[in-house]
């Protein structure tokens, strides 16, 4: 905990906001005018600043550099019916963060800063929440060490920052996925569960081959034996086979996704079979063969549902039922932007308001 969290605030001269088109945001392209930073060393965070967006100077030596101890989160605020502000979960986000923080040996950032320091950025740069439908603006709190340090330790420097961003849809189209059994996101025991940096450098190589044979993402498969799905890009990923909602069940090697809790959640509300456990590529493969595949998507902060529009598993490419014919990742969809809006019920609570 923080006793006192006094965040100096430092102003930007002149808003850039003007020169942004926001009937056409490319995403994460454009940040906003502020960001939050704290400063961790000598055992405790401090020096709690907002400072207008700028380039960070830091020692060639910095032991994130050259040692990958970098964790990061991903959220979103919108502006709901009344032109309130709201936070998509983010409590969940400041838990999960630490998760990771602990995971990378990176000390815990205690909720109360994380809150603090997102709420007073947003309230900073409320303008830049757009509030065209499909649209939002992007939240990336991270850490990073900091040591001047080339020694292979944990850093005893490190930074927090929060930086933001306006977005509009993620993917333009549905997406062509091929399932990968060569190449391994994440292994027992390693960092899969975690928003580690490393984890997304080291699935751009295998996902660059797989876009050159005209695939947008990979589902990726265990590292052992590559005969059970994992998660799609950088995605939780859900299948509708039959009457049942099916996804892999978390571990050390999937993310625990918020979307995808809350996914789980509205289905289970709505009284759908829900299973929550290994999923095998011949199961899969065989639904798609069968015409039981109804459907099948990404569930994820960036895009929230990531609509699958073909899978390719040993040379054979298996078409999936047209979206717009898809009956619950489209309604549930609706649902999660109906509760961000203010137009259906929270019931569980999961907008945070400023």
């Amino acid at each position: 905990m923080i006793d006192t969290l006094d965040i100096s605030i430092q102003k930007v001269s002149e808003s850039k906001i003007n020169q942004v088109d926001f009937d056409n945001i490319p995403f994460g392209r454009i940040y906003s005018d502020h960001m939050f930073i704290a400063d961790y060393k000598d055992g405790e965070w401090s020096d709690f600043r907002i400072e207008p967006y700028a380039d960070l100077s830091m020692a060639p030596a910095s032991s994130v550099i050259h040692y990958g101890q970098s964790v990061f989160e991903g959220l979103k605020a919108y502006k709901n019916k009344d032109g309130k502000t709201t936070v998509f979960r983010p409590d969940q986000n400041a838990k999960r963060l630490n998760k990771s923080a602990e995971r990378m040996c990176i000390p815990e950032v205690p909720e109360d800063l994380f809150m603090s320091g997102l709420t007073e950025l947003l309230k900073l740069d409320e303008a830049w929440i757009p509030s065209k439908a499909g649209t939002a603006l992007y939240i990336r709190p991270f850490v990073f060490a900091m040591d001047d340090y080339i020694g292979i330790k944990a850093s005893d420097t490190y930074r927090f920052m929060i930086i933001t961003c306006p977005v509009g849809g993620y993917y333009s189209e549905p997406v062509k996925v091929k399932i990968e059994t060569e190449y391994t996101r994440a292994a027992e025991g390693g960092t899969g569960y975690a928003k580690a940096a490393g984890n997304y450098a080291g699935s751009l190589y295998p996902a660059r081959l797989a876009q050159q044979k005209g695939y947008h993402q990979l589902i990726w498969t265990d590292a052992k034996e590559h005969k059970y799905i994992e998660e799609s890009g950088t995605m939780n990923v859900m299948f509708v086979i039959g009457d049942t909602l099916i996804t892999p069940e978390t571990g050390s090697t999937i993310l625990n996704g918020i979307t995808r809790n809350s996914v789980l959640t509205i289905a289970r509300d709505w009284g759908m079979k829900v299973e929550e456990r290994r999923v095998s590529v011949d199961e899969v493969v065989k639904a798609a063969q069968d015409g039981n595949l109804k459907e099948a998507f990404g569930a994820g902060t960036a895009a929230t549902i990531a609509h699958i529009k073909l899978i390719h598993h040993n040379g054979t490419d298996y078409e999936l039922p047209a979206v717009e014919n898809r009956e619950f990742s489209n309604k549930v969809l609706k649902e999660l932007d109906d509760i961000k809006a203010g137009h259906s019920e929270d019931k569980h609570n999961w907008l945070f308001t400023i």
